[in-house]
This record gives C-alpha cells, sequence and structure tokens, in this order.
C-alpha cells in the first residue's frame, strides 16, 4: 500500500521512524519505591475502591495492607525472583497481591482467570510458581477444585492462598515491629531492571509464552500513559478491564498510583451497569474498556440515567474503534479527552498513542504517536529495511518498554526481539507524514476477539487431543459484536461421528477458556493447499465468509 501526500514520491518521503521525546526523565526506580513515595504524598487521599465489596482504601491505609501481605509472602519463604501466582477475576486483593509482590521483588504471575485445567497446569509448571493466589470460586469456575486436580502435577507449587479464606487471612495478619526491618532489607537488593511480571501469551507453538517485564517496564508505560492522559492526584480511574492483562494493571492501576490517583474496581468482570455505576456514584475522571465494552455502555436501556458529567479522559484499547461509537463516546459520555492505545504483552504494552488534542478522524483511523521515551519504526518484512512513509510494512518497536524475553524461550525471544533490540510485533502498519500510525493487517496468524488476542495454532494443538478428530485449522471470522469469532475446519478419523459445534463445545468445556472454543465449525475431507504443502487459510476464510453471508453456518452458542 502506497500514499502520496506532501513528503513527495515514496522515493523521496522521510522513512518510516519516529521517537518519542517528553520532558519528564524516566522513572529510575522499583514499582515499591514509587507506591511509597505515593503513598506518603498522598496519605489521605483516596487510593482503591472496591465497589462489590463495599471497601475503600486511603493511600495510608492501602501501603499498611500491601506492607503487611508483603511480609506475609516473606514468612512463606519468597524472595527476590521466586515466582507468585494469581488467578482472579479483579477484585482488591488482585491489587494488593500486585503490591506486594512488587515490594519484596517477587515475579508476579498473571494467570487468565478463564483459564481451565490444561492452561493453569502449564503456566505453574512454565513459570516455576511456588505460591499461588487464587479465588475460591466466581460464577461457575471453582477454582479450589481445579488447583486441587492440577497440583499433584505442579512440582514447584508449595503454597494455595485462597482469598478470603484462612490462609489469605493468615498471611495478611497484622506483623510485628521487625516487620520493616525485613521490608527494607527486602528492598535493598531490588533494581528497577530485575523481573517483576510474567504475562502469558497465547503462543503459535501451541502452548503460551510468558512475557518477562521488569519495574523499569511497567512502571515508565504505566506512568507515562497516565502522563498523557493528564492524571493528577485528583482523578479517579474506572477500571472494568481485567488486571491479569497490561492494560489493567500497568495501563490502569499504575498508571493510577504513579500520579496519586485512585483506582475504582467496579465489579469482578466487566459489567456495564457496575461501570456507568461506578462512574456516577464515584465521580470518575476516566474510564477504560474496549470498543465492545464501550458499545455495552452506550447500548444500556438505562444508559440515559446515569450522570457521567465526571468523566474527561480514558482509554479504548484492544481493537479498531468505529468512528460511530468514538462519536458518542465523546458526546455522550463527556470523553472529550479519551486516547487511542496500541502496543502488545511484550512492550508492556503501550507502544502509540493518540493525544488528548487529536482531532477525532485521528482517533478512529490511527492509534496515534510513538509514545514518550520509545522508538518505532515500520520495516519491509522480507529485507528489514525501514519503508517510506506511507508504505505498509511490519511495526517495530524499541525502548524502555521491551520485554527482556520469553520465559525459558531463549528462541522464541530471539525470533521477536532482534539484535539491534527492536521488538517485531507482527502487525502490518503505515506511518503517515506526521509520524501517526496505523494498523492495517497481521503477519502472523492472530484473531482479535473483543480486544483478547488469540492464536490459531495453540487452539488447533488442543483440538488435535480430541480422539476423532484428525486435522484441524482454526480461523477468523468477521463478527459484529467481537469483531471477529473463531472457526474450527475439521478433519475427522474414519467412522467418526459428526462433530457439531455444540459437541466440540462440550469436548473444549471446562479445559479451554471460553474465548478460545470455536463459535462454528465445519468438517470436511480435505483442506485448500499450496503447491509447498501449506494450508491456504486465505481460502477457508473466504469460504466462512460466504457462510456467513448465507446464514448456513450454526454458531456454538446464541449469545
Amino acid at each position: 500500500m502506497v500514499t502520496r501526500g506532501p513528503g513527495g514520491s515514496p522515493a523521496h518521503r522521510k522513512p518510516s521512524y519516529a521517537s518519542g521525546g517528553h520532558c519528564v526523565p524516566l522513572l529510575g526506580e522499583t514499582i515499591g519505591a514509587n507506591f511509597d513515595r505515593s503513598a506518603a504524598a498522598h496519605a489521605d487521599r483516596d487510593a482503591l475502591v472496591d465497589r462489590p465489596t463495599d471497601r475503600r482504601w486511603t493511600y495510608a491505609e492501602l501501603g499498611a495492607e500491601v506492607d503487611a501481605l508483603a511480609v506475609g509472602l516473606l514468612d512463606l519463604g519468597i524472595t527476590k525472583g521466586d515466582r507468585v501466582g494469581l488467578w482472579s477475576p479483579n477484585c482488591a486483593e488482585w491489587v494488593l497481591t500486585q503490591y506486594a509482590a512488587a515490594k519484596i521483588g517477587a515475579i508476579l504471575v498473571n494467570v487468565n482467570p478463564a483459564y481451565r485445567t490444561h492452561e493453569l497446569e502449564y503456566v505453574l509448571n512454565q513459570a516455576g510458581v511456588r505460591v499461588l493466589v487464587a479465588a475460591h470460586r466466581f460464577r461457575s469456575s471453582d477454582y479450589a477444585s481445579m488447583i486441587a486436580e492440577v497440583a499433584p502435577r505442579c512440582a514447584a507449587l508449595e503454597h494455595t492462598v485462597l482469598i478470603g479464606g484462612e490462609s489469605w487471612l493468615a498471611l495478611r495478619a497484622p506483623k510485628d515491629a521487625d516487620a520493616a526491618r525485613r521490608l527494607a532489607e527486602a528492598a535493598a537488593v531490588l533494581g528497577p531492571d530485575d523481573p517483576i511480571n510474567i504475562q502469558y501469551t497465547s503462543g503459535t507453538t501451541g502452548f503460551p509464552k510468558g512475557a518477562v517485564l521488569s519495574h523499569h517496564n511497567i512502571l515508565n508505560n504505566g506512568f507515562f500513559t497516565g502522563e498523557l492522559l493528564d492524571y493528577t492526584e485528583a482523578d479517579r480511574v474506572c477500571l472494568p478491564v481485567p488486571f491479569y492483562h497490561c492494560f489493567g494493571m500497568a495501563m490502569g492501576t499504575i498508571a493510577a498510583t504513579s500520579h496519586g490517583a485512585c483506582v475504582v474496581i467496579p465489579s469482578p468482570v466487566f459489567d456495564a451497569r457496575a461501570a456507568l455505576e461506578a462512574v456516577e456514584a464515584e465521580r470518575c475522571t476516566s474510564l477504560y474498556g474496549v470498543p465492545t465494552m464501550f458499545i455495552a455502555e452506550l447500548n444500556h436501556p438505562d444508559f440515559a440515567s446515569f450522570d457521567l458529567s465526571s468523566l474527561r479522559t480514558g482509554i479504548m484499547s484492544g481493537s479498531p474503534c468505529p468512528v460511530e461509537v468514538m462519536t458518542q463516546v465523546v458526546e455522550k459520555m463527556n470523553m472529550a479527552q479519551v486516547t487511542i492505545c496500541y502496543g502488545m504483552t511484550e512492550t508492556s504494552p503501550v507502544a502509540c498513542q493518540t493525544r488528548r488534542d487529536d482531532s477525532l478522524e485521528r482517533r478512529v483511523s490511527t492509534v496515534g504517536r510513538v509514545g514518550p521515551h520509545l522508538e518505532i519504526k515500520i520495516v519491509d518484512p522480507d529485507t528489514g529495511l525501514t519503508v517510506p512513509r506511507g508504505r505498509q510494512g511490519e511495526f517495530c518497536t524499541r525502548g524502555y518498554s521491551v520485554m527482556s524475553g520469553y520465559w525459558e524461550q531463549p528462541e522464541k525471544t530471539a525470533e521477536a526481539i532482534d539484535r539491534a533490540g527492536w521488538m517485531h510485533t507482527g502487525d502490518l502498519a503505515v506511518m503517515d507524514d506526521d509520524g501517526y500510525v496505523s494498523i492495517t493487517g497481521r503477519i502472523k496468524d492472530m484473531v482479535i476477539r473483543g480486544g483478547e488476542n488469540l492464536y490459531p495454532r495453540e487452539i488447533e494443538e488442543f483440538l488435535h487431543t480430541h480422539p476423532d478428530i484428525l486435522d484441524a485449522q482454526v480461523i477468523g471470522v468477521p463478527d459484529e459484536y467481537y469483531g471477529e469469532e473463531l472457526m474450527a475446519w475439521v478433519r475427522m478419523r474414519e467412522g467418526a461421528e459428526e462433530l457439531t459445534p455444540q459437541s466440540l463445545r462440550a469436548f473444549c468445556t471446562g479445559r479451554l477458556a471460553h474465548y478460545k472454543i470455536p463459535r462454528y465449525v465445519r468438517t470436511v475431507e480435505t483442506f485448500p493447499m499450496t503447491a509447498s504443502g501449506k494450508v491456504r487459510k486465505v481460502e477457508l476464510r473466504e469460504q466462512a465468509e460466504a457462510m456467513l453471508e448465507l446464514g448456513s453456518l450454526e454458531p456454538a452458542l446464541t449469545r
């Protein structure tokens, strides 16, 4: 794709490279040190509000709870570099554990609340988790039972702490006078470049990869995201997005606490009414979400009854935003300064962000400009050379935000980060003459469903465990609500019974996260192949889109 404009012909246009400056230098401290500074400076201000349980903490109170929990982890023998798993929907305890682990240098391993035994066992073993902090149960998810099932097969796991249970109460019990000394000793051996977090991303090899992020990565990314939102201690940030993802725990909690702002938890998982009620009751100034969340809020039957006049900004991320939705968010939700963010878990996550005064067109047609203290470029995927502005290529980024690598997977790390330190995202993009970036496609065979990045290979590997499936190919198909949905094309073993969407869902339920279960399934004798023997997924997608138009695809379930 080539465009021509004020910059002249493609051969004479500026290269697709940009670097981000800022008047504030990078923060050279740990998350714990930064949190302590905020707690001291804003001791009496609200720090955290957990609306589902009607609990709230000032910065002084939150700091005391975080310290008590940090010492509790020390009492379990957890020290710098040990892995602490966290498996729970959004709650105050998630935030407490996040900061407590950081205070002593433990590496927090985020476990997706939608995971089931298949994924849980892999993550606990791959990361070598010693302590798992988890909800007892939520809705139909019996976390305690699933942990009991996989724990005997997880060699490193020594302790399970169930939130709200006796083990949790013991962990956060008030400590003796010696606690402050022990915390100081733990903090004295920590540095900003120490790994502090492992976040799992769906992998193309059949299993997720654990992106290793440091204090420096997460703290600065959260802080500068907040800087571009103009956060101060007067802001109150409503977070209906999941904490297990960087969207919640870096762009959300860290962006807020590094500015002395208040974090508001509206519900354990996204609920449109709960988010709207939280904004009104807590006078929130900022609201986060993926486009489908904002659509659900705008279309809530009681939307007009909520007072959203306190809002001024927020973040929309995860997938492209339709212009109609952005217009309504600005006009009906009072979010004139809402921004769009783009990035990936491996970059902590934000690499590009629109600015508060960008035009509506910029906010729906681009993902903004390079973030502060970062570099970005668009390169030819074949040659690696930077392309002229206006020409499509692969989006790459370099700087403080790039992960140190994938946990114990050096080969995969080398595939993602080149020798010069550039993170190759696999996304196709175009940079215009003003440095604004538009994401135009994906090199990697990834599906984005409602803001969740899904890699078909992982799901295909799981489907191969079905006794009657000979081969499986998973693709993304258009969906009005989620943007994309999953469809499985399968070849069955001879004599096997017909595979229906319902029987496939039954096989996957309890073993695979719900959003990874294909909504559609089609059984075929053969797959279309290239001359070199590769499956032509583009042809499968074309066939699927034609079937959808004709209404001949039966979904696994209705919404």
